[in-house]
């Protein structure tokens, strides 16, 4: 099995403050997507907030990735490169974030996603562990359309929430895989279809790297994944689409979307282990609120 890095609770809060950065991205990108801005536009909102934060970009440079951030549109499922298009109402976007601080002598990387729909107000994470989801009608948009994305996003982020959870609880990273299916499988039951699990792109390790041992699986697989440790930190990323789980790469060797043309959504976010509990990293309330449904209460690592 890979070495897979532990880090000490003042390493932790050096990555807190980078997923605090990462915090920032995803307010900032919230407040400024709507209806005709470019994803372009987005990515300069995106290299705004990570030099406010102090921090740099862990995506410019990534194997040549040329922007910030990872824009991605209805059908595409990740890595979409910003550019020309305009964003348009009832478009479902997915939005994947990173930035490092230096902090003794090494890089300290957070990474984090969520999902948005052109036109409506986003639900805080406060709402909508209450239950709380986006209703009402948006102009010119298609009414059954909009209801499957407004399901689409609800099901990932709620998978998301459900496997860190079960991060809190278990014992292995299996508890990821474990979660998801079981949301997704719930929510076929209310929605009347069933989301795929993307299979080919998957959560991962990160510290002093962005990407790092061990990948954290979301879905089953047959065999034991490694046991929870204090001092591991996972970026857990469920994508889900709507149609057949099947994704091809665009010439520009980035962008990966669906090859049935159906919707995918993205949500993520980086938990720590520790021994007395976990602590979400890249959420501005270290978790609390979407943790709370599951009577999980999270570790602050924010000094005061």
């Amino acid at each position: 099995m890979p070495h897979i890095e532990l880090k000490t609770v003042e390493q932790l809060r050096w990555m807190r403050e980078a997923g605090l950065v990462v915090a920032s991205i995803h307010e900032s990108l919230r407040a400024a997507v709507r209806p005709g801005v470019t994803t372009r536009e987005l990515d300069e909102v995106s290299a705004q907030a990570i030099a406010d934060g102090g921090a740099t970009s862990n995506f410019k440079g990534y194997y040549g990735y040329p922007a910030t951030v990872c824009i991605s549109v209805n059908d595409v499922i990740v890595h979409g490169i910003p550019g020309d298009y305009e964003l348009a109402p009832g478009d479902i976007v997915s939005f994947d974030c990173g930035a490092f601080v230096d902090r003794g002598g090494r890089q300290w990387h957070g990474d984090a996603a969520f999902s948005v729909i052109v036109g409506e107000q986003f639900v805080s994470d406060e709402d909508f562990a209450a239950g709380i989801r986006a209703s009402g009608s948006i102009a010119g948009v298609d009414e059954d359309l909009l209801r499957e994305r407004r399901q689409l996003d609800a099901v990932t982020r709620e998978s998301l929430w459900a496997a860190l959870a079960g991060l809190a609880t278990g014992k292995r990273i299996s508890a990821v895989g474990k979660a998801v299916e079981t949301v997704v499988a719930e929510n076929a039951l209310i929605n009347g279809w069933e989301a795929g699990i993307v299979e080919e792109f998957v959560g991962h390790g990160i510290g002093t790297r962005m990407h790092m041992p061990p990948d954290v699986l979301n879905y089953n697989v047959r065999g034991i994944q490694a046991r929870l440790k204090p001092g591991m930190v996972l970026a857990v990323e469920p994508m889900l689409t709507r149609g057949d789980i099947a994704s091809q790469t665009d010439d520009d060797e980035w962008t990966v979307r669906t090859v049935d043309g159906r919707d995918a959504a993205h949500w993520e976010h980086s938990i720590a282990i520790m021994a007395d509990g976990v602590s979400v990293l890249t959420a501005r309330d270290g978790g609390v609120a979407g943790l709370s449904p599951y009577g999980v209460t999270p570790i602050s690592l924010d000094l005061r």
